[in-house]
C-alpha cells in the first residue's frame, strides 16, 4: 500500500476519532465545527508489516494478538493531515528480551509523544517502545496500561506517561507552520523489560548468604591465627 492510499485509508478513522473527541469534549455529538482547524490528541495506530494503520475501533474495543505491535501519537492532526508514530520498531526488536510465558501474550507499544510543534506547551519527551507481557484477552487500553501510566477522562485517552501534564487535547483554531511541517523520521528507544520481583529477591538473598558465609570463614580463619601465634609466643 502506498504512502497516499494509507492516508486515504486513515481519513475516515481521523473524522470519527475528531468527532468523538468533540462529542466527549462538549457533550454533544457534532461534526467538527468550521472554527477549529485541526484537534489536539492521541492517536491510536497498528502496525501492519512495516506501516502504521489508524486502528478502526478504540483500545478498549480492540484485542490485539500475540506478536502485534500497537502505536500511539500525541499530534495536531485533521481529516488531511495523519500523524502516525514517527518510527517502526517491530515486534522481534521490542520483545526479543521478554521470554513468553503459558497464559499471556506479548504486544508490542510504540509511544510517540509528538514534536514540540505539537504541544500546546513544553518539551515533549523522547519516543519509546517497550514489550508488554499481559494476559491473552487483554484489550489495546490493557496493553497501554501495562507500560505507561494512563490518564483518561469520559473513555478518552488524555495523557500517556504523564504527556501532556495537564488537559486533554481539544480543537486547535490556528496550526502552526512547525505544526503542518512533515514529520522527521526517529529512532525509537527499546525499553529494557523490567528484572521479575521474584528473581531480584532470590538473587539477593543469594548474594547476603554469599557475604555472610564469607565473614564468618574470614573470621575462623582470623581465629585460627591468633591461636597459632598464642602458642609460638
Amino acid at each position: 500500500m502506498s504512502h497516499r492510499q494509507s492516508r486515504s485509508y486513515a481519513r475516515p478513522w481521523i473524522l470519527v476519532a475528531l468527532g468523538v473527541l468533540l462529542a466527549l469534549t462538549f457533550g454533544t455529538a457534532t461534526a467538527p465545527r468550521a472554527s477549529a482547524a485541526a484537534f489536539r490528541f492521541w492517536g491510536y495506530y497498528q502496525l501492519k508489516g512495516t506501516s502504521w494503520t489508524f486502528a478502526p475501533k478504540g483500545p478498549a474495543q480492540v484485542t490485539p494478538a500475540d506478536g502485534a505491535v500497537e502505536g500511539w501519537r500525541w499530534a495536531v492532526g485533521s481529516e488531511t493531515d495523519t500523524r502516525m508514530p514517527r518510527g517502526v520498531v517491530t515486534f522481534a526488536q521490542v520483545c526479543a528480551d521478554t521470554p513468553a510465558k503459558s497464559g499471556t501474550k506479548r504486544v508490542g507499544v510504540v509511544i510517540d509523544f509528538g514534536r514540540a510543534a505539537d504541544a500546546e506547551s513544553g518539551t515533549p519527551p523522547t519516543p519509546r517502545s517497550a514489550c508488554a507481557q499481559v494476559p491473552t484477552k487483554a484489550t489495546g487500553a490493557d496493553v497501554l496500561a501495562a507500560v505507561a501510566a494512563v490518564r483518561t477522562e469520559k473513555g478518552m485517552v488524555c495523557a500517556v506517561g504523564s504527556w501532556p501534564a495537564t488537559g486533554c487535547g481539544g480543537p486547535v483554531k490556528t496550526v502552526s507552520a512547525a505544526a503542518k511541517a512533515v514529520d522527521d523520521k526517529v529512532t525509537i528507544a527499546v525499553a529494557k523489560p523490567a528484572e521479575d520481583k521474584a528473581s531480584s529477591s532470590n538473587t539477593m538473598t543469594i548474594v547476603l548468604v554469599a557475604g555472610v558465609v564469607v565473614l564468618l570463614l574470614l573470621g575462623a580463619l582470623l581465629t585460627l591465627l591468633r591461636r597459632r601465634r598464642t602458642e609460638t609466643a
